[in-house]
Formats: structure tokens, sequence, C-alpha cells
């Protein structure tokens, strides 16, 4: 009797309920940068994790899923993983790779994570060592004004001025680049849907060139088109910041807030050809 009772157990002790993972990771595709960002994550966290990749799915319900896992933390990866996410209104999320996390005011304290856009000062020491002052910018108060309104308070730290025009529809392009020229010394594109849209890429780009005026963008991909500089977001180092957020969350008991921080680490990738013809040195004070 005592030997089948401890063989109870011990299928017990190894059913799914028992082993409950301790983050379930919901991603929202395959692709590189997921890829990426994951390894820094299994690189830098010790606990349990369980992975599914809602592409691979035509329908997840991400409730029951918890229910069923319980695990103690869910880690949202990608737009599509946390809008899933939300539905959660106790376990904690911690959302990456989303910029849907950037254009919410507000968030349930169970849900935070690592913003995708550098921290204004690094994007503004940038501009501080290309030797502009004026930095125009073109947003959608609606999707990146919160971040404009940080970017405010530390403009005067560094003696620069930002010229922003805001835009409500994406056919407002020339007449809102109109109204800036003239008065800025360089043009910066932030992660806007509303302004960054395949039209008015050429747009922006056409206007820089016609003005002489380099372009800091949001993404690398922009510089084969004639952006002078980026600032990448560094996804093996996202995933292990993320790792590092989770040990210290899991490492206490009930998790009152889930925080929402900036990446650490950008990558400046530069086009050198651009950054010649517009005569600009840069000096060592790069991010």
């Amino acid at each position: 009797m005592r030997a089948l009772l401890l063989c109870i157990l011990l299928l017990l002790m190894s059913s799914p309920a028992a082993r409950a993972a301790d983050v379930l990771i919901l991603q929202s595709a395959r692709g590189p940068a997921y890829t990426e960002t994951l390894r820094g994550f299994h690189a830098s966290t010790k606990g349990s994790c369980k992975t599914v990749v809602l592409s691979d799915y035509v329908e997840v319900d991400v409730e029951r899923m918890v229910k069923e896992e319980r695990p103690r933390l869910v880690m949202a990866v990608g737009d599509k993983a946390l809008a899933a996410a939300r539905k959660l209104r106790e376990t904690p999320v911690l959302a990456i790779l989303s910029l849907a996390l950037n254009l919410q005011k507000n968030h349930p304290d169970n849900i935070g994570g690592i913003a995708m856009v550098a921290a204004p000062q690094q994007y503004l020491k940038l501009f501080s060592s290309l030797g502009v002052k004026n930095i125009g910018v073109l947003y959608d108060p609606a999707k990146t004004g919160n971040y404009l309104k940080r970017v405010a308070r530390e403009l005067k730290q560094l003696g620069l001025n930002l010229v922003a025009e805001p835009v409500s529809d994406s056919r407002e392009i020339q007449k809102k680049l109109a109204k800036i020229q003239g008065n800025v010394d360089a043009l910066w594109m932030l992660p806007d849907s509303t302004v960054v849209t395949t039209v008015n890429m050429e747009a922006l780009l056409l206007f820089s060139i016609s003005n002489n005026l380099p372009v800091v963008t949001f993404s690398s991909q922009y510089l084969n088109s004639g952006a002078a500089a980026s600032l990448d977001v560094d996804y093996l180092d996202v995933g292990q910041q993320a790792g590092e957020m989770t040990a210290s969350l899991l490492s206490g008991g009930a998790i009152a807030k889930v925080p929402t921080v900036d990446p650490r680490k950008a990558r400046l990738r530069t086009n050198d050809n651009v950054i010649r013809k517009l005569g600009i040195e840069m000096s060592k004070s790069t991010p």
C-alpha cells in the first residue's frame, strides 16, 4: 500500500499542473528578431519556460491557457502577443518587441516591459554629436506624443531645440514639412505609423536632400534610402534585460506592478556617404 501511494504521489508531481513553467512565452511570430531576443532571454534566466508561437495557430485562448498552465509570469513578445495578453487581469505580463507598449498612456499594474525605442537621452546625444541644434520631427500625438514629452524634459540640458509638428493624417506630411522648412537643422524619424508610410518615406527623404539635412531614424533599414544615422534596438540585450527583469520580478512574493523601462542599449549605425556629403564631422560624444 505504501509503495502504491508513493507511485501515485510521483505521478501527481510529474503531471503538467505540477510542472507548470515559471514563464509562459507568447511569441507573435517567427523571425530573426524574435530568435535573437529569446536567445538573450534564455541565456540570462534560470526559470523554467514554455513557448507558444501564436502564428502557428488559427486561434489561441490565452486566458484558458494561463488557467491551465498557471505560469508565474507571461512574457509577450511582439504586438500580437501583447494584444492577446491584455485580456489577463491578474497574471503579470512583461512585454518586449512591442511598439504598442509605447502607445498606451496608461497600463494596468500587471502589464509593463521594455520599450521598443531608444531612450531620449541617447537620441539627443546623437544629435549633439552631429552638431545640430534645431531638430524637426513630425508625430502623431496619439502614438508618439508621450515619448516627445519625455524628450522635451531632456532638451535644455543639451542646449537643443525641438521643432515638432503634430500629424493626425498621413496625407498631411507635405503640408507639415513645409511648416518646418527653414527652421530645422536635422529631421528625426520616430517609429510612428501615421508618419512613416511607404509614400511618406519618399517625401521625408526628398525633404532632407533638398534642404541638406541629416535624417536620424530608428532603424538601419532606412540608411540605404538616404538616412544619415540610426539607433537600432539591440535585440540580444533586450532579451538579456528581459531575463534580468523576470528574475527580479519572480524573486519576491506577489508582484504589485510590472514597470515599463527603456532598452538599455542601442546600436548606432551611420551612412558615411551621406554624412560626408553633408559635410558633418561627428564628435566623439555618440551614444
